[in-house]
């Protein structure tokens, strides 16, 4: 049973508000309550997508760019050190594409999930000098924040790292050259204010060197010619074509869409929509997707997946490579790989899921309050989408565990209002390291210490969490009629798109509505549809459906009244659109 709760109590009824009122309604419902958040929210700007903005500090930015201008002066060996993930890829690809756009002697590195682990390590540093000789400047993407001893070992090499990361900071802060953090962004939104820096610390020496060498009456050829390719290059960086990959990793990351996040997609899906890059082009046509009209939903659970996939049980470095070819066939090549890679994955989580699922109600007869399982079979690139699925099946926080001999990987989810990091850090003197967000984490532990550590966070949670915590909430926006419901309305709505984490899509509730027609779809009647009748009139139907919701329909009949909880999409069939009810949950009227 899902509790229903309602933000805002008001019953809106037809022809008390206008649209636009119930849209102030929604946007308060969200926070943005001033005519300068509303402003902001329905017209966002990208200027305004700062480094101020975000909150990154100043000072250490101006202190990387300096590292940075050095080491392409002086053509020292750089390696952008990403993650295995869509928003590492899409990150290592923004910087490395920005670097090597400026004359930098730069090399992108994309770690093994299996053989060097999460983020910047001792391990990768090492693989890093037995493949690369020289190297004098490393730059993390998308991970760094918790590499203490990484950073360390990095150090005594005589390399210098400058991190870029937006996961949850540790008490004790790494000892790197230099570090651009904020929790604000995701870790390509990082990369894209450090690289838009760059670039715009190259222009303004650009412009400089322009004023001096037009005054120059004598002029030096060799002078001349270097400042032309300088231009050249400049003038190439400034095509921005890095927006698209920022909206592509925000999505997939699941950071909230919401002021800088949500205007940086905006612009981003428009920029995708029209992606010049081969390797993206091609993976749309792979995953049969029209490329003028992918949306949020397209990104985040079919491209990103994909993207994901190579890194989840192979080696994410042909992620990277789709994104920046500019061969056609190589682009095709790579993109059929990602698609096959991806359903082997799909095929992996079913399986993997289902044994956790029984194993979890097998060994206990009540369910605890933290799920905790672990099992040497689990592949570590698909623990973190189990953990997904076993909080989806049991609405309780996660977390799975591939052992190993000596030490063993674990990924956790968690359920709204509970920060997942934090608990697990409070268990830190039994870890070996820990990162991640609030919904989502990593850690690793020593094989032996497993039973210690799964006691010691059950008691925790048994302490933390209650019924409340543990019941699966609909947030609800307001009451409505389903008569206010026209294509008018739905227009309106989508001025606060794009939706996602942070920025849901408006729901509503109904009630004492009159069911005219009922039945079961898809694969095993999985789906419920349903035709409502609109009140107060005998002609107009508004068909509904309820995906994952079949096994309702034994509740309910033909001329029943229920009350639903749905949002509004347009569905588009034969070229034929209509708006329809996405129904979240249904009940007996009240």
């Amino acid at each position: 049973m899902k509790k229903w709760e309602t933000v805002n109590k008001l019953k809106i009824e037809s022809g008390k508000l206008k649209v636009d009122e119930i849209i102030k309604i929604l946007l308060g419902n969200r926070g943005i309550k001033t005519e300068k958040e509303i402003e902001e929210f329905l017209d966002p700007k990208l200027e305004s997508v700062t480094v101020k903005n975000v909150g990154i500090n100043e000072k250490q930015l101006k202190k990387s760019i300096e590292r940075i201008k050095k080491a392409i002066e002086n053509k020292e060996r750089v390696i952008v050190f990403g993650d295995y993930d869509a928003d590492g890829i899409c990150a290592t690809a923004i910087l490395w594409e920005t670097l090597h756009g400026l004359g930098a002697n730069a090399m992108p590195y994309i770690p093994h999930r299996i053989d060097e682990g999460y983020g910047l390590s001792k391990k990768g540093i090492s693989n890093i000098q037995f493949q690369i000789s020289n190297v004098k400047l490393i730059i993390t993407v998308d991970n760094g924040i918790v590499a203490n001893e990484a950073v360390e070992f990095a150090n005594s090499q005589g390399i210098d790292v400058v991190i870029t990361d937006h996961h949850v900071k540790p008490q004790k802060l790494p000892n790197a050259f230099s570090i651009v953090h904020t929790t604000k962004l995701c870790g390509a939104g990082v990369a894209y204010l450090l690289a838009q820096e760059i670039k715009n610390q190259k222009s303004k020496i650009k412009n400089k060197n322009d004023k001096k060498y037009s005054s120059s009456e004598s002029g030096f050829a060799g002078e001349s010619r270097s400042s032309s390719r300088q231009a050249q290059t400049i003038q190439a960086c400034e095509e921005d074509n890095h927006l698209e990959l920022v909206a592509l990793a925000t999505i997939a990351d699941m950071v909230p869409l919401t002021r800088a996040n949500r205007t940086l997609v905006k612009f981003g899906m428009a920029a995708l929509k029209k992606t010049k890059r081969v390797g993206l082009i091609e993976l749309f046509k792979e995953a049969i997707l029209n490329q003028s009209s992918i949306g949020v939903y397209e990104v985040g659970h079919i491209i990103a997946p994909r993207l994901n996939a190579m890194g989840r049980l192979d080696y994410a470095m042909d992620s990277l490579r789709l994104l920046c070819t500019k061969d056609k066939l190589r682009g095709k090549v790579l993109a059929d790989k990602l698609g096959r890679t991806n359903r082997e994955r799909q095929e992996l989580t079913i399986e993997t899921s289902a044994h956790a699922s029984a194993e979890l109600r097998t060994k206990n007869k009540e369910l605890r309050k933290l799920l905790f399982i672990a099992h040497e079979t689990y592949q570590p690139g698909v623990i973190g989408l189990v953990a997904g699925k076993l909080v989806d099946e049991f609405y309780r926080p996660a977390i799975v565990l591939s052992i190993g001999e000596k030490y063993s990987k674990a990924s956790a989810r968690s359920v709204h209002g509970f920060n997942i990091v934090e608990f697990i850090r409070t268990a830190e003197e039994y870890l070996i390291d820990c990162g991640g967000h609030p919904m989502a984490a990593g850690f690793t532990v020593e094989t032996e210490k497993i039973s210690i550590l799964r006691e010691a966070l059950e008691k925790k949670a048994q302490e933390l969490l209650d019924d409340d915590k543990l019941t699966r909430t609909l947030r609800i926006d307001c009451e409505i009629l389903l008569l206010l419901i026209n294509g008018n309305f739905y227009d309106e709505i989508q001025k606060l798109s794009p939706f996602g984490v942070g920025n849901p899509e408006p729901s509503f509730v109904s009630r004492n509505v009159f069911v005219e027609d009922i039945r079961t779809v898809g694969y095993e009647g999985k789906h419920l549809k349903i035709k409502f009748r609109i009140q107060n009139s005998e002609f107009r139907i508004i068909e509904g459906i309820g995906f994952g919701l079949g096994e309702k329909t034994s509740e309910f009949h033909i001329g029943d009244s229920v009350d639903i909880v749905f949002t509004i999409d347009e569905n588009i069939w034969n070229g034929n659109k209509d708006l329809q009810l996405k129904i979240k949950d249904i009940r007996k009227a009240s």
